[in-house]
């Protein structure tokens, strides 16, 4: 059993207390993880708010890390300890229907068909204060050791510099991903996205990669406009500005709507605009952000129905244990530049001062 620092979010509503935690062992076919570096996505934030779905109190969050394996379970051919992995929030068990499918990026094994609170034999690996502690998502970063089964972890180069390519685990594939692969951004096309935080921003960066010619940001706080207009976006707009609805401005800036809109924030009301700005026969719109569980949208059917595409992505479509490492390359050979999203490094014992962050915008 290793003894070690973790921020455990005990209750909803309550910032994470950083707790001495006792981590045991793995079993078989787990592998235990000395987490090096771990970003703070704003999923993180929706289960200290109590709004994303099923998870189990009390918890370690946490799910863009980069580590080092510290010992391997009984079984465990795909890494050995010292190799440098990125846990993956969103598995790749290899054997179900959706893994077999080249097209799918989904894995039966995720938090969305079956809760990750518990390893896959329905315990943890985690105690505090004499407490079970539960997991997230199975990977649960904010802790300086985490267990996770062996298809939730991708090893990579060990060129790699752990506090940058942490955010490969999570943000940075997410938002690329969601124009290179679910979009499928076609050269010379027009793309409004819908927030420029670290996913809008990565999503940018996929638009300009497919050769996008007009790239419209979407945000309400301009702050964020000067890292978005580096990164390849082309105008930079906020709804404020305007007395009408903000799809109409983006039909009138782009003739009949834009080709490509994605929506990288979680808002109902922003889904629905995002959706409609899209040109009405052969526009996509591509789903992001979280929108927080219980949501429910309204739209008027037309939208649809004149042949708009409205597509969700999970983790950017990619298939993670297959594709994070060969992002991982591309970072080393210089093929995108992720590390632009970095705004602050802090210490793991200012977890909360980074939610803080997070919440106001910078």
């Amino acid at each position: 059993v290793i003894r070690c620092r973790a921020a455990v979010a005990w209750a909803v509503g309550k910032p994470l207390s950083v707790e001495e935690v006792e981590v045991s062992p793995p079993k078989a076919g787990e592998v235990r993880v000395k987490i090096v570096a771990t970003g703070i996505c704003r999923t993180d934030d929706h289960v200290l708010e109590g709004c994303f779905p099923n998870v189990v109190f009390p918890v370690i969050p946490g799910h863009e890390g980069a580590g080092i394996v510290e010992s391997v379970g009984e079984g465990v051919t795909s890494v050995k300890p010292g190799d440098k992995v990125i846990p993956l929030c969103l598995p790749q068990c290899g054997g179900c229907s959706f893994c077999l499918n080249p097209e799918s990026n989904y894995c039966v094994k995720s938090h969305v068909s079956e809760p990750q609170n518990l390893l896959p034999d329905k315990t943890s690996r985690f105690t505090c204060k004499g407490k079970q502690i539960h997991h997230f998502l199975w990977v649960s970063t904010f802790a300086e050791y985490t267990v996770m089964p062996e298809y939730a972890v991708a090893k990579i180069d060990a060129a790699a510099p752990l506090d940058k390519v942490c955010l490969l685990g999570c943000g940075f594939p997410t938002g690329y991903g969601a124009a290179i692969n679910t979009a499928k951004v076609k050269p010379g096309s027009t793309c409004a996205i819908f927030g420029v935080g670290g996913v809008g921003l990565s999503v940018v960066m996929g638009c300009k990669a497919a050769g996008a010619s007009r790239i419209i940001a979407v945000d309400i706080n301009k702050d964020k406009f000067a890292k978005a207009k580096e990164l390849g976006a082309t105008d930079c707009i906020s709804p404020q500005d305007f007395k009408k609805p903000i799809q109409e401005v983006l039909t009138e800036m782009t003739g009949h709507g834009v080709d490509y809109s994605f929506e990288a924030i979680g808002h109902v009301d922003t889904l629905t605009a995002a959706l409609a700005s899209c040109n009405m026969n052969t526009g996509v719109c591509v789903m992001v952000g979280v929108p927080a569980s219980g949501s429910v949208i309204s739209i008027d059917p037309m939208l649809l129905l004149s042949g708009r595409t409205w597509k969700g992505t999970l983790l950017g479509g990619w298939k993670m244990r297959d594709c994070i490492p060969t992002l991982v390359s591309s970072y080393l050979e210089k093929k995108f530049n992720s590390d632009v999203l970095i705004s602050h490094t802090l210490p793991i014992a200012k977890v909360n001062e980074g939610f803080e962050l997070l919440r106001a915008g910078k």
